[in-house]
């Protein structure tokens, strides 16, 4: 061990210490993150996140939670009350928090290490005080740093890629949510028309002008809206319950949830091809979260190669020995290095090559997927819209007709009450898959719209719809 002068190695560690942290630390602003992500999710989300820290927040969030629920809950209106309401949200916030903040410390070095020793004997009393730092540790320190800050950046992309997620599932909730209540509402006529028939062939088989096998046809219609009804009325309170689950509402809030009796009318005109495919691949969302794994590898491989090289470690040692009040001080540094006999620096570096090069192909994958997705987004979307379209400006108006014609051929008796009944069956049945398009519609939008920030959803087209209003109908027996 080298004397060298104790002030100088002292100072020059307390120095490095001190001057590291204060120009370099990487410190994660939640404020500033959430103003980023409310700022690039506005126009999808049209609502602001906040995490609720103070007793004032959450007072103000329940307060707005009152007043959207006091009224009948719109699609826009239902995201905002998950915004303000759901405890699911506040955890991701919170958990964002939490993962930024851990990444934000992986950027500063560990800490110096210091020891003291007190040792003594019949006659001798030794003192040991050391202080020592991993010098590979300030050399990999700028990119320790440039490290967490790509990561916080990183989590802020996941961040703006989750709310737009939980965002669609809340828009497509609403939309089955009102579906199904609107469902279970013509169930219910269904059911009251069959009902009806199935009194008045009983009554009519009584009196002799019926015979048994249309009155057991009209019961077997009975028999199955009655079976509707109740899976109708089932899968409303699901669908309610399903939106209920992702709004985090409390009992009294489920309680008082109101939904509109109808979805909204389809738009007079569809979102142009054109808008879509001017949609930016570098902007979107899933393009970005690949670039952003691809420059973590690229950068984490210099990381990972010199610390997997070696370790360096500087210590400075000051011992005090006292021995018949004689004092003797002993002054010195210690360097430790790691020698990386057994480590094998090939197979490390095939590892961190390989790192790279898949999350390069993943990022090449992702950027040849992204037009492809809204290709088929805006397929889904189309479609949809041109069947919805269909139903109400052809289906249900021709049905609506045949209707009208049929009330007037049963006041000329030339048909009766059981094709006049079969026939209203037909048109709530006309009605039902119409809203089963419009509701399909909406759904097409909300996925196209998370496609076009960069989180793609599939949407499939369900044919039964399409097809149970174009010529289904009852079989009805004649008198």
């Amino acid at each position: 061990m080298s004397s060298i002068s104790t002030i100088s190695y002292f100072r020059l560690v307390i120095l490095s210490l001190v001057l590291l942290p204060l120009s370099a630390c990487v410190r994660f602003d939640l404020d500033r993150s959430l103003l980023i992500a409310n700022s690039a999710s506005a126009e999808f989300i049209q609502g602001e996140l906040v995490l609720q820290l103070t007793d004032q927040q959450k007072e103000a969030a329940n307060a707005r939670a009152e007043e959207l629920l006091a009224q009948a809950l719109s699609q826009s209106s239902a995201i905002e009350l998950a915004l303000v309401n759901s405890p699911a949200l506040q955890q991701l916030l919170a958990n964002h928090w939490a993962t930024s903040s851990t990444v934000a410390l992986s950027g500063s070095i560990p800490n110096p290490v210091f020891e003291f020793s007190r040792l003594t004997s019949d006659s001798e009393l030794e003192i040991e005080r050391l202080l020592s730092i991993g010098l590979l540790d300030i050399i990999r320190f700028p990119m320790l740093r440039e490290r967490a800050i790509r990561g916080i950046e990183k989590n802020q992309l996941q961040l703006t890629a989750s709310i737009t997620d939980l965002v669609t599932q809340i828009r497509n909730a609403w939309v089955s949510a009102v579906v199904a209540k609107q469902q279970a509402s013509y169930a219910e006529q269904v059911f009251s028309s069959a009902e009806a028939s199935a009194e008045l062939a009983i009554q009519m088989q009584a009196i002799g002008n019926f015979n048994a096998i249309n009155r057991a046809r009209q019961q077997a219609f009975y028999a199955d809206a009655a079976t509707g009804l109740a899976a109708t009325q089932h899968n409303a309170l699901a669908r309610r319950e399903a939106l209920v689950r992702l709004l985090g509402l409390n009992r009294i809030q489920a309680r008082e949830l109101k939904l509109p009796g109808r979805l909204p009318d389809l738009p007079d005109e569809p979102i142009p091809a054109s808008e879509v495919s001017n949609v930016a691949v570098e902007t979107r969302l899933d393009v970005a979260m690949a670039a952003a794994e691809l420059e973590s590898a690229t950068r984490q491989q210099g990381i990972e190669l010199v610390a997997s090289v070696t370790d360096i470690e500087l210590a400075g040692i000051r011992e005090s020995v006292w021995d018949d009040d004689d004092r003797e001080t002993i002054k010195g540094y210690e360097l430790e290095v790691e020698l990386p006999f057994f480590r094998n620096l090939h197979e490390v570096k095939n590892r961190l090559n390989a790192t790279s090069l898949a999350a390069s192909n993943a990022l090449e994958q992702v950027v040849r997927s992204a037009n492809s997705h809204l290709r088929e987004s805006y397929s889904a979307y189309r479609t949809s819209y041109d069947i919805a379209k269909h139903y109400r400006d052809e289906i249900v108006p021709l049905q609506q007709l045949v209707s009208e014609e049929n009330v007037l051929n049963y006041n000329g008796m030339i048909i009766g009450v059981f094709e006049l009944l079969a026939d209203s069956r037909r048109q709530i049945q006309t009605v039902q898959a119409s809203i089963d398009a419009l509701g399909q519609f909406w759904m097409a939008d909300a996925s196209l719209r998370s496609s076009m920030t960069g989180q793609p959803t599939s949407m499939q087209i369900g044919m039964a719809a399409a097809m149970s209003g174009a010529g289904g109908g009852d079989e009805e027996a004649g008198h």
